[in-house]
């Protein structure tokens, strides 16, 4: 099995760690264990372009194949009078 070797860990997050380990009855690796193995169940799907995470964000919403928008069909277009 691999090892890993944290430094620089700040003391709160060390005391935070060690209370978690101790409300869950693991030692403070063991518990390290665990919050990184859930912390890495799910990889992230890589992030595309600007276009894509748009397109992404509304797939199957809007028109259907060959429906039409009824009410913009036939608009004719005023330009309004600023000056009256």
């Amino acid at each position: 099995m691999a090892q890993i070797l944290v430094r620089n860990l700040d003391d709160r997050l060390k005391t935070r760690l060690h209370s978690r380990a101790k409300r869950h009855g693991h030692s403070m690796e063991a518990e390290a264990r665990e919050i990184l193995h859930n912390a890495l169940l799910v990889e992230e799907a890589p992030a595309g372009g600007l276009g894509t995470e748009i397109s992404n964000m509304f797939r199957g919403v809007g028109l259907k194949e060959g429906e039409e928008i009824p009410e913009l069909r036939g608009f004719t277009m005023e330009v309004p009078d600023f000056e009256s």
